[in-house]
């Protein structure tokens, strides 16, 4: 299912890197041009460790979305930023565990959505959404989501590799703030947030992507800014870590193994 205006009716810009066709090229996908591949070797330049951190992000996605529906009984899903459709899809983990799991993907880029909508298009328990991460009233209230989505039961509200994309203003707190006092209790968000020990990494990175993508993009930050935005929120263990050790499925899965930069989160449970 899909919403909002037909996609493919949008012109898509292959001459400016997109996050959506970086992050697919960097997980070895082939919905990715030029522009963005070039991209993509630029920024391992800066950040050696990009490729197996956007891998290691991807099986945090999966692994908590697992978890939730496993052993914490969430049935409804609120993918914002999701991105292209990879080889496995938070709609295939949480449908693995019970079949009637409703996932919403949301998203702005035009590839994104077209590409999303033929992929699922066989599924009536997925709906994709025309939004910015940043419109969270407007994407809850919409009408095909409020008839999707029972508000009044357990959602999981899933930011994994999008809050770094937000700017300062109006910033990650407030996205965060604000999904929180729409959801009802027992509700859960998942987030992280690109994050650097190193000024010249965090400089770095961030001006060069502000560059690449036309200023779609907000800023590598310390992790002493994602405690800030959390602060009083109950976080399920193991709190806030690097996203590859949070609940690893064994002693073998993929570690984060350099530090100029990383991914940093957790999953908060609403009270």
């Amino acid at each position: 299912m899909d919403h909002g205006e037909n996609p493919i009716a949008h012109s898509i810009d292959i001459s400016t890197p997109s996050i959506a066709r970086m992050r697919d090229w960097y997980l070895g996908g082939t919905d990715n041009f030029p522009a963005d591949r070039s991209a993509c070797r630029a920024l391992l330049d800066i950040a050696p460790s990009t490729r197996a951190l956007v891998a290691n992000n991807r099986l945090f996605l999966q692994r908590v979305v697992r978890v939730l529906a496993q052993d914490y009984g969430v049935r409804q899903f609120l993918d914002w930023g999701s991105g292209l459709p990879a080889r496995i899809n938070v709609h295939q983990v949480a449908q693995g565990v019970d079949r009637s799991s409703r996932v919403v993907y949301i998203d702005d880029d035009p590839i994104v959505l077209a590409h999303a909508r033929t992929l699922l298009d066989e599924n009536d328990e997925t709906l994709i959404v025309r939004a910015q991460m940043t419109d969270i009233d407007s994407t809850l209230d919409h009408p095909d989501v409020t008839g999707f989505i029972d508000r009044t039961a357990p959602v999981a509200a899933l930011f994994v590799s999008g809050l770094h994309r937000i700017p300062d203003s109006p910033g990650p707190e407030s996205v965060i703030q604000r999904i929180a006092g729409k959801l009802a209790a027992g509700s859960f968000i998942a987030f992280c947030q690109l994050v650097s020990d190193s000024p010249a990494v965090r400089q770095a990175a961030t001006d060069f992507m502000q560059q690449t993508t036309g200023h779609n993009w907000g800023r590598v930050r310390e992790k002493s800014q994602v405690h800030a935005w959390i602060s009083g929120m109950q976080l399920i263990d193991p709190g806030l870590v690097e996203v590859s050790a949070w609940r690893p499925d064994s002693d073998v899965t993929p570690r984060q193994r350099t530090s100029e930069w990383e991914e940093y989160g957790g999953v908060i449970r609403l009270r």
